[in-house]
């Protein structure tokens, strides 16, 4: 099914026309997000403030206040979490890592619009992201590890509201998690040629006391011939499990 979506998503960029990289409005007035872009942070690791330790550099966090409302119970689970952190975490299996994480998971990803849809593509395990903005959610119970999304402009800030999770992902590697009630609220906003503001809301009533937010910057990448390449997980874990050979 990946393999059918990949031609898919690559049939629709193929028929998308690339923009210079200093247009910043699109013919329907909408700013333009599209391009290779890449956190240059440690979230991914840990959304809170942590010193480093071996395999994992030192970080501020991107959490706001840097305090996270879990519930007493969520609390215990989230310590639980860390103390597996080496074979608990999702990502470990090669799982998809769940939204927000994705976004700052130390792959670039890249961006395209055309009017009523924002593809995201990601370097990660051939992810994908199809964002409409002319179509409301689908009903009924969904269980998505990206969730549904579903956005609309406010002003010049892309806002992506998505829902329908799974409770496998965590956000980060120390062990931060949600449940399947989770409910997150994106807003990409372009503060510059060459950088994005993004904003996250965290609402998950089953693990938090109350809504919480990230903030960081996404950047774009500078290279001439910037592109995203493959990153695709469980095919190298085979490979480094000595099941399979690289093909040459």
């Amino acid at each position: 099914m990946r393999r059918v979506v990949s031609v898919f998503v690559a049939a629709v960029v193929l028929s998308l026309t690339p923009r210079p990289a200093s247009a910043q409005v699109l013919p329907d007035g909408k700013p333009d997000l599209q391009g290779v872009w890449q956190v240059l942070n440690t979230a991914s690791w840990d959304i809170q403030d942590h010193a480093a330790r071996l395999g994992v550099p030192a970080g501020q966090s991107v959490v706001e206040g840097n305090d996270i409302p879990y519930q007493p119970w969520a609390a215990a689970k989230k310590k639980e979490n860390l103390e597996n952190q080496l074979t608990a975490d999702p990502v470990t299996k090669c799982y998809l890592p769940g939204v927000p994480r994705i976004t700052y998971m130390p792959y670039p990803f890249q961006i395209f619009q055309t009017a009523g849809v924002t593809l995201f593509l990601y370097e990660y395990d051939h992810a994908v992201r199809t964002i409409y903005t002319d179509r409301p959610h689908l009903s009924g119970e969904i269980d998505f590890w990206l969730g549904m999304s579903r956005g609309r402009w406010e002003g010049d800030t892309l806002v992506v509201d998505s829902i329908h999770f799974n409770d496998k992902t965590w956000f980060d590697a120390a062990g931060n998690f949600h449940s399947d009630a989770l409910h997150v609220i994106e807003r990409y906003t372009r503060t510059g040629r060459d950088h994005i503001a993004y904003e996250v809301t965290i609402e998950d009533p089953k693990v938090f006391t109350r809504p919480w937010k990230m903030n960081m910057t996404l950047y774009r990448r500078q290279e001439s011939n910037a592109r995203i390449l493959d990153y695709e997980c469980n095919a190298l874990e085979e490979e480094a499990a000595g099941r399979v050979s690289r093909l040459k």
